[in-house]
């Protein structure tokens, strides 16, 4: 059974959070804090403890905005410990999905949370606490420390390696009829703007996600992704003809043809030239 801190600053919220979480026959015992500093004081509390002492704490129910540091900025500390506990998200916005898996969330559950799709969130974390290497795969899971930044400086969210370049994502979280779903990168064969939302074509069909094509194009650019168009975004493998026509340059993804704007027609074909020479 679980044993659970809630953290939001919104009281009503939080309130409302431990009545769920306590309502869940599968959770042992559910706490509250409002703020980040009590947060990280019985989070402190609990790995000193460790994870079969008497003060330990299995999974995190984290809201990501809140007064001082946000709940991303506590998953990123607690991620620099050999043996973290478990992050479950729970946010009304969608947009910080990418960064959320990127932290080895488990969930990420929008608000106003229904109990069904908590459960589900309960569920999956003890999925994940029951399996016979689930401490191990916490560890693994877990980033490793990193040194501090400089006065002045500042560390972008998932950095790391040799000149702290930024780790691209392997999925992203995308919502449908209130679960989550973790669609991997290498299934998506392009992307279209539809306003301050993207829209993710795979084979199996499409996602809505709220995150602008820009944001996508800029971390997604290490993974192989290149702007073809206002409008698009496309996996550079996943292209199977480029077709000049009377001036007017497309490529093929799939059963898809896309146009490509003269701005960025001859850097495509550079680009194709250059995968296609090895």
């Amino acid at each position: 059974m679980l044993r659970v801190l809630a953290v939001d600053d919104e009281k009503p919220l939080l309130e409302e959070l431990l009545y769920l979480l306590r309502s869940d026959p599968r959770v042992r015992s559910a706490e509250g804090a409002s703020d980040a500093t009590g947060a990280l004081r019985r989070v402190t509390r609990a790995l000193e403890s460790g994870p079969d002492g008497p003060d330990g704490i299995d999974v995190v129910f984290l809201d990501i905005q809140m007064a001082g540091l946000t709940g991303l900025d506590i998953a990123r500390l607690l991620a620099g410990f050999v043996r973290p506990p478990l992050i479950v998200f729970v946010t009304a916005h969608e947009g910080f999905a990418v960064q959320a898996f990127d932290l080895k969330a488990v969930d990420y559950v929008l608000k106003p949370v229904r109990p069904e799709r908590l459960a589900e969130a309960v569920r999956r974390a003890c999925a994940l606490l029951e399996r016979p290497d689930g401490a191990a795969e916490r560890r693994a899971a877990a980033p490793q420390p990193r040194a501090e930044p400089a006065a002045g400086s500042a560390a972008p969210a998932g950095a790391g390696g040799a000149g702290g370049a930024e780790r691209a994502p392997e999925q992203i979280a995308v919502e449908l009829g209130g679960v989550t779903r973790f669609v991997a990168i290498a299934d998506i064969a392009y992307v279209e703007a539809q306003g301050d939302y993207a829209r993710l074509h795979t084979d199996d069909g499409s996602h809505l996600v709220r995150i602008p094509l820009s944001t996508l194009e800029e971390r997604w650019a290490p993974r192989g992704f290149v702007r073809i168009h206002r409008r698009h975004l496309v996996a550079l493998g996943r292209i199977d003809e480029l077709r000049i026509d009377a001036g007017t340059t497309s490529v093929r993804v799939g059963p898809a043809e896309l146009q490509v704007s003269r701005r960025h027609a001859r850097e495509l074909r550079d680009l194709l030239m250059r995968q296609a020479t090895g």
